[in-house]
């Protein structure tokens, strides 16, 4: 019989980082494939990226509504895991497919987990920094199997008393879109954003939820930082944790002054990786100046705590949420020569994936999760 699988989707990145495997599953034979489709994707505000999933043809997708914009985190999971139980219990997959570390992947774990359905974490054992590591780490305790990007996400999933043999390194789903022959020309990109700009670097901010009460004095310093630098910058709104409405309001100052700026609420994925391979550098705390930017050679100033815990990268000048200090970042990007660094896999995720889910041993896997215990082991 096909198995019944339930990959969840919430934001703009974590779609861009499973599509790959959606859509090499939605082709297989053996499997029958289903999407739920919810937080940010669900949201005006940030440009009803639902439209970008439902482009992409899948049979079978059930959009969900889990929050408004003055929801809080915990009150935006509870509200996922309500309407998402309802939705397993009626079509009852075999499988749920969550990724990374949001509250909604939070939520199809948990409903998973205690509704005896596998549940598979894709890019768990990552560490970043903030609250980020808490939900991850939550969400990796409450899937029966991982597949990561390396090998050391791997060993730290081991140290959390996961099982070896439920741990399957396939690398970075997303790296499978980087090289891809699909990708539209940059003069596709520029044409359809209208972005007049020859040379431009991008800017991507999130809001640290452990700082918030910081963030509006966190963003002015970037704002004002990037306005007296002078050069031109593709601005993309930050995710909808807390704080995110005091980086929104002080994106407010630059929107208008098109001669340097261009501010969108979100941009296509495919798009977004052709805008970045030609990009002079990234600005901002996203994972994406530490993940896909090194793929292209692409150098990356990290503002503050938020990727703490990332990887070291030649191609990253890390600084403080202080003017000043981006002020020098940004005078010493300029100067900054990388070359590309491959070490999130090799862009054959997908169909590691896909040959891993087709072995039978894997759905034989139990419910009944134990803890590997390694204290006092040599």
């Amino acid at each position: 019989m096909r198995k019944k699988i339930v990959f969840l989707t919430g934001t703009r990145a974590d779609f861009g980082k499973i599509r790959s495997l959606l859509d090499v599953m939605d082709k297989a034979s053996q499997f029958e494939i289903h999407v739920f489709v919810t937080g940010m994707h669900m949201l005006r505000k940030y440009g009803l990226t639902c439209m970008e999933v439902e482009n992409r043809g899948y049979k079978n997708i059930y959009k969900f509504i889990n929050q408004n914009y003055s929801d809080t985190m915990d009150s935006i999971l509870a509200k996922t895991i309500a309407g998402l139980s309802d939705y397993v219990k009626e079509i009852k997959p075999d499988m749920i497919v969550v990724h990374g570390d949001r509250v909604e992947a939070m939520a199809g774990a948990i409903v998973g987990s205690l509704n005896n359905i596998l549940v598979a974490h894709i890019e768990g054992g990552e560490v970043s920094g903030t609250i980020d590591d808490l939900i991850r780490h939550s969400v990796s305790k409450l899937s029966h199997l991982h597949f990561v990007s390396n090998e050391r996400a791997m060993q730290r999933l081991i140290q959390l008393g996961e099982n070896r043999n439920n741990v399957y390194p396939i690398g970075s789903p997303d790296v499978d879109a980087l090289f891809s022959p699909d990708l539209p020309s940059l003069e596709q990109v520029k044409e359809w954003y209208g972005i007049p700009f020859e040379q431009y670097a991008i800017m991507l901010f999130h809001p640290v939820t452990t700082e918030v009460d910081d963030m509006r004095r966190q963003v002015k310093c970037l704002v004002d930082a990037v306005v007296e630098s002078g050069e031109n910058y593709v601005v993309i709104y930050p995710n909808n944790d807390s704080g995110s409405a005091a980086i929104i309001h002080e994106y407010s100052r630059i929107e208008s002054n098109t001669l340097h700026f261009k501010v969108y609420p979100s941009m296509r994925f495919d798009y977004f990786l052709t805008l970045l391979k030609h990009a002079s550098y990234m600005i901002g705390n996203s994972s994406s100046a530490l993940m896909e930017a090194p793929y292209y050679g692409v150098p990356a100033i990290n503002i503050g705590t938020r990727q703490t815990d990332r990887a070291d990268l030649p191609s990253v000048i890390n600084c403080l949420s202080q003017k000043d200090e981006i002020d020098a970042a940004i005078y010493a990007i300029k100067n900054l020569t990388v070359e590309p660094v491959q070490h999130f896999g090799e862009g054959n995720s997908c169909m590691r994936f896909l040959d891993i889910l087709r072995d039978e041993d894997v759905w034989k896997t139990s419910n009944q999760k134990k803890f590997v215990d390694w204290a006092g082991t040599a």
